[in-house]
C-alpha cells in the first residue's frame, strides 16, 4: 500500500543537503537489490540545490553511476544548451561531474531536434521536417521510455525515484492547473500556452509520473506555503497537479519551514 510521508526541514540548504543524502541511498538500495537504478530528474531552483548537494558529497561514490538510468519529467521546448533548459541545469549542476554511461542518459528533445550528447552526425532526427514539431517530440520521448520499458510491461521503464518541484499554482512537471494536460493519459504530452514562460514544453502526464516506486515532492520558501498546504489537504489533481502525485510505494514531500507553514503540524515530521 502506497504511504506519504512529510519531511520538513530548517531551510532551503539543509533541505538540499539531506535530499541529497537520501538520494545517494535510495540509488545504493536499487542497485543492491537489481543492479543499477532509474532516476527521473526535474528542474527548478530547489532541485539544481539538491544536485548541487550530492554532486558535492563524499557519500556520491557509493553510487554507481555507471549503471544509473536518467530520464527527465518535463522540459522547455528550447535549442539545445539553452540555459532554461532543464537538461542544461542539470549537466551544469551534477551530471557532467559524475561517470555516467552517456547511453543511459535520456533528456527529452530539443527544439533543435538535438540534445547535447548527440554527435548530429548519428542523430536520427537530424533531417526530419518534424523536429521543431513539440507532439512530434513528445511521441519520440514516449518511444524511448517504450523502448526501455521490461518486456511484457507496459509502456513505461521502472522508476525507482522520480523528482518533483512544486510551483506557486500547485503545478508540477510541466501540468498546470486546469491545462490540457492535466487531462492528458498518454505517458508523454506537448505542452502549448503555459501559463510560465517559455510557453512550449514537454511533459511527463499524471499517470506516468504515478508509476514511479518513489516520488519526492521538493519544496522551497515561503511562495510555496499555500499550493503545498491545499495539496495535502484534498485539492483536486486538475485544479491543483501536486494533489494527483501519488507514488507506487512511497510518495515523500521534502519542505523547509517557510514551505511548510500551512501544513498541518498532526502530518510533518521536523527535521
Amino acid at each position: 500500500m502506497s504511504e506519504t510521508a512529510v519531511l520538513v526541514h530548517s531551510d532551503a540548504e539543509v533541505l538540499a543537503q539531506a535530499a541529497a543524502a537520501r538520494l545517494v541511498v535510495r540509488l545504493v538500495d536499487a542497485q543492491a537489490a537489481r543492479g543499477f537504478a532509474s532516476l527521473v530528474l526535474t528542474g527548478g531552483r530547489a532541485a539544481a540545490g539538491v544536485y548541487r548537494a550530492v554532486r558535492d558529497s563524499p557519500a556520491r561514490d557509493a553510487v554507481d553511476w555507471s549503471h544509473v538510468d536518467i530520464w527527465w519529467g518535463d522540459e522547455r521546448f528550447l535549442p539545445a544548451g539553452h540555459p532554461e533548459r532543464n537538461e542544461t541545469q542539470a549537466r551544469e549542476a551534477l551530471l557532467d561531474h559524475i561517470p555516467l554511461d552517456p547511453s543511459r542518459v535520456h533528456p527529452m528533445p530539443a527544439s533543435n531536434g538535438t540534445h547535447i550528447a548527440d554527435t548530429n552526425r548519428d542523430d536520427p532526427h537530424r533531417d526530419d521536417p518534424h523536429r521543431d514539431d513539440p507532439e512530434a517530440a513528445a511521441d519520440r520521448y514516449a518511444q524511448a521510455l517504450a523502448a526501455a520499458a521490461r518486456p511484457g510491461t507496459a509502456r513505461l521503464p521502472h522508476f525507482d525515484l522520480l523528482l518533483l518541484g512544486v510551483g506557486e499554482d500547485g503545478h508540477i512537471a510541466s501540468i498546470f492547473p486546469e491545462h490540457p494536460a492535466a487531462y492528458e493519459t498518454r505517458p508523454v504530452t506537448a505542452v502549448r500556452g503555459s501559463p510560465k514562460p517559455p510557453p512550449v514544453r514537454l511533459t511527463l502526464t499524471l499517470p506516468a509520473i504515478n508509476t514511479a516506486e518513489e516520488i519526492w515532492l521538493i519544496a522551497a520558501g515561503p511562495e510555496k506555503a499555500g499550493a503545498v498546504g491545499m495539496a495535502l489537504t484534498g485539492a483536486g489533481p486538475v485544479q491543483l497537479p501536486a494533489a494527483g502525485v501519488r507514488a507506487v510505494d512511497r510518495t515523500l514531500w521534502l519542505l523547509d519551514r517557510a514551505a511548510a507553514r500551512e501544513v498541518s503540524p498532526s502530518i510533518r515530521s521536523l527535521r
